[in-house]
C-alpha cells in the first residue's frame, strides 16, 4: 500500500494490497478498498462503503456521507461500489436510506465524470457513462450500457433502461426505456439509439425488431396496452423485445413517450 503521510485513514479501514491513498484523503472507520484501487487527493470516503478493485477515484470527490433525506437518522446503510470503476472531480455518491432498501450500488466499468450526483439508493449497472454534472435523485435504476448526458436531471424513482441515451441538459420525469433515445425538457423519446447498438455490434435483424416495435409503441396511437398486444403479434420473439415490453409493463412513473 502507498498512504501519503498527510492521509487520514482509520486504522479499522480495510485496504486492499496496492492502494493508493493521495494526500488530504480521509478514509473512515467502516470502508473497504479493494486491491489496486487508486484514491487521489482530498477524497472524502465514509460511512459504510466498499470500493472493489482496480478504481480510481479523483480529487474532491465524497463517498459514502449521508442521503440527503429529511427522515435519514443515522441508520448503517451502505455505499456498495464494484469493479474498474473510474469516479472523476467533485463526483457525491450518498449513502442509502433504510427505508430504500440500505445499499446504494455502483457496479463495474462505469464512468462517472465530473460534478456528478447519485442519491442515496440508486442502483447503477455496468458500463454506465454519466456525464459532466448528470445528477439522479433517489431510488434511480440505470441499467446496463446506458448514457447520460451532462446537465441532466432524473427525477427520483425513474428507471433508465440498457443502451438507452439522455440527451444533455434533460429533464427526466419519468422511464427512459431500453434501447431508445430521449432529450429534452421535459423528455421525450426521439426513437432507436441506432448510434450506441451499431456500436455495441447489435445484429441488424435486432435492430430491424426493436424500430418495428418503437414505431408501434410509440407513433401509431394505440393504447400501450394494445401496442403490446400488437409487438407481441407482430415483431420476432427475441430477448431485446422481451426486455424492452417487461420494462415498459413494469413502469411505475409511466413511460416517457
Amino acid at each position: 500500500m502507498e498512504i501519503h503521510p498527510t492521509a487520514i485513514v482509520h486504522p479499522r479501514a480495510v485496504l486492499g494490497p496496492g492502494v493508493k491513498i493521495g494526500p488530504y484523503s480521509l478514509i473512515g472507520e467502516n470502508v473497504r478498498i479493494g486491491q489496486g484501487t487508486i484514491i487521489e487527493a482530498h477524497v472524502v470516503i465514509d460511512g459504510w462503503t466498499e470500493i472493489g478493485e482496480r478504481c480510481h477515484v479523483f480529487p474532491y470527490v465524497s463517498i459514502g456521507q449521508a442521503p440527503q433525506h429529511m427522515r435519514y437518522r443515522g441508520e448503517p446503510t451502505r455505499v456498495i461500489i464494484g469493479h474498474d470503476n473510474v469516479i472523476r472531480e467533485f463526483v457525491t455518491i450518498n449513502r442509502a436510506t433504510a427505508e430504500g432498501g440500505g445499499e446504494t450500488v455502483l457496479g463495474n466499468n462505469n464512468f462517472i465524470m465530473a460534478y456528478s450526483h447519485i442519491a442515496h439508493d440508486c442502483r447503477i449497472g455496468n458500463q454506465v457513462i454519466m456525464a459532466n454534472a448528470a445528477t439522479l435523485a433517489g431510488h434511480i435504476i440505470v441499467e446496463d450500457f446506458a448514457i447520460v448526458g451532462g446537465l441532466v436531471a432524473i427525477h427520483q424513482f425513474v428507471r433508465v433502461g440498457c443502451y438507452a441515451l439522455v440527451g444533455g441538459a434533460s429533464a427526466v420525469p419519468q422511464d427512459i426505456p431500453p434501447y431508445m433515445c430521449a432529450s429534452g425538457n421535459r423528455a421525450k423519446l426521439f426513437g432507436l439509439n441506432t448510434v450506441g447498438l451499431k456500436r455495441h455490434n447489435f445484429p441488424e435483424a435486432t435492430m430491424n425488431a426493436l424500430k418495428h416495435a418503437y414505431r408501434i409503441i410509440f407513433r401509431s396511437h394505440l393504447t400501450l396496452t394494445k401496442a403490446v398486444e400488437k409487438v407481441k403479434k407482430e415483431v420476432p420473439d427475441l430477448p431485446e423485445i422481451r426486455h424492452l415490453l417487461d420494462f415498459i409493463q413494469n413502469s411505475k412513473r409511466g413511460i416517457c413517450r
